[in-house]
């Protein structure tokens, strides 16, 4: 974990799963913008208005992976079903109290639903930029090993370091 003097300096590199297992080819990876629903409050005793977000429900989440070629993975990413991906990262952290340079652990894991797929271009000598868009639907980041976001919009769970935002929906509706 970082001390105080840390300085949170790069990613190292990182891998992308599918199913757990099957390592996927060299791409890079969006993560997805998480974005509060709102609705406008406005009115008596109010000096103006105030998008006011709703716990726990959020506008559409995107995960962009971007290929270097046209391969197999894209063409499987496209398929109309559930996809599931683990991306496993290391962080380069430098202490600057002690002088060491330290590796921190980050994991993001993803289901997702495909929503694009752009076989970008053919030009010799060149990257085809090929790119598969999924819909998340579940969204989780654990830093050393430490869950700090969790979002699964079909199972009512919206949590951020430490607390589920839609806990008390689940029991208000009785799941």
């Amino acid at each position: 974990m970082p001390t105080v003097n840390t300085v949170r300096d790069k990613l190292i590199n990182f891998e992308v799963f599918k199913s757990g297992t099957r390592k996927l080819g060299m791409a890079d990876v969006t993560l997805p913008k998480i974005k509060n629903k709102t609705s406008t409050m406005s009115g008596a005793g109010i000096g103006g208005e105030i998008e006011m977000p709703t716990p726990g429900q959020t506008e559409s989440m995107e995960l962009e992976i971007n290929w270097r070629t046209l391969n197999e993975d894209v063409s499987e990413l496209s398929e109309m079903k559930a996809q599931d991906l683990e991306i496993r990262g290391a962080f380069e952290n430098y202490d600057a109290g002690t002088g060491e340079i330290t590796t921190q652990s980050v994991k993001v894991n993803v289901r997702g639903l495909p929503k694009e797929t752009d076989m970008g271009s053919l030009k010799p000598a060149d990257h085809t930029d090929s790119k598969n868009t999924l819909e998340l639907v579940y969204y989780k980041v654990t830093i050393d090993g430490v869950r700090k976001i969790e979002i699964d919009k079909l199972n009512y769970i919206h949590f951020v370091n430490g607390v589920d935002y839609l806990e008390n929906v689940r029991k208000a509706l009785g799941l």
